[in-house]
């Protein structure tokens, strides 16, 4: 099925507004993340999986007021606990966080601490629907886990693609990466949406989508690189592009309305999981178009003005 016939779009005629974008977009995120660093130590909200303490998900008889809960909760003597509404309101359902203990012994305790405090200072009857408890060596070791397994994947995928193709198409896929995971990551500061465990997951599962989205126009720049050695650079990047147009719309728009099904109806369960697959196939989509391929012309022109030839980067055959 083709959507797009003789398509001729100068996509890198209009590199300077891609590059407009990505830097509002990054420099946003970038100091967004700043911001929420200068404030609570971290670039962004972290879940209980990363942050450590315990977590209580509550649902009420009645519609729960937030600031009635905390009046509770201090009565108690339980201070600085985030409280925040879970899942759809008809639902009733709340989230109660404690602080990241330094005493792991004291984790046990906290949900009793909460239930025995909003049973003597609140009166709505409740149910206890779940509880997370990470203690925080634990949730130490889980975020440094997490940034190692994002950085082994952009650098495996960096080695494939060298030999694979060339060391400029990998650097070009890999940076490509990189904006996405930068922009994704600062919809969440910007938001104030927790990184949790899925979350991570979900970027993993969003910098293999890029790049397999990136290798598809990789692989016609190359083939049409060997057919067309006369054609500038420029013109076979276009026209690679506009040829795999119809494939890109198709497959990144019937993922997107999946995984926007997914964040409309999915409830707050899979709220972080399906908005980080909603940015991230926008972002990842654009960027195999207007960030991996205009590096390849961004090197070629380095190289001419550098005095290194104007040799166009077409990978050698690969034998089947």
């Amino acid at each position: 099925m083709e959507l797009f016939r003789d398509v001729n779009v100068d996509w890198l005629g209009k590199k300077w507004y891609f590059l407009a974008f990505s830097l509002i977009f990054s420099v946003a995120g970038v100091i967004s993340m700043g911001w929420h660093w200068a404030h609570t130590g971290s670039p962004v909200a972290l879940g209980v999986d990363f942050r450590g303490g315990t977590q209580v998900q509550l649902q009420f008889q009645q519609v729960p007021d937030a600031d009635q809960i905390r009046v509770a909760l201090e009565a108690a003597g339980i201070r600085d606990a985030r409280i925040q509404a879970y899942d759809k309101p008809e639902n009733r359902e709340m989230l109660i966080s404690l602080p990241e203990q330094t005493n792991e012994s004291a984790l046990d305790a906290g949900q009793k601490q909460i239930v025995d405090a909003l049973h003597s200072h609140y009166g709505n009857p409740f149910t206890v629907r779940n509880v997370q408890v990470v203690g925080p060596t634990v949730g130490r070791q889980l975020e440094k886990q997490a940034g190692l397994a994002t950085l082994y994947s952009l650098l495996g995928m960096l080695v494939y693609l060298w030999f694979r193709f060339q060391l400029i198409y990998g650097v070009a896929a890999v940076v490509a990466c990189f904006h996405d995971t930068l922009i994704t990551v600062g919809a969440f500061a910007l938001s104030g949406k927790e990184i949790s465990l899925t979350v991570i997951a979900a970027i993993l599962t969003l910098i293999g989508y890029s790049m397999n989205d990136t290798i598809v126009v990789f692989d016609r720049i190359r083939e049409n690189l060997r057919m067309s050695r006369r054609e500038s650079l420029p013109d076979v990047v276009n026209r690679s592009i506009n040829q795999t147009l119809s494939r890109t719309v198709l497959t990144s728009g019937l993922t997107f309305l999946t995984v926007l099904s997914l964040f409309i109806f999915g409830g707050e369960v899979l709220g972080g999981f399906s908005f980080a697959l909603v940015v991230g196939i926008l972002i990842g989509t654009y960027s195999s178009i207007a960030v991996a391929a205009p590096m390849l012309v961004a090197w070629q022109d380095w190289r001419a003005r550098s005095g290194k030839g104007t040799a166009l980067p077409a990978a050698k055959r690969v034998k089947a």
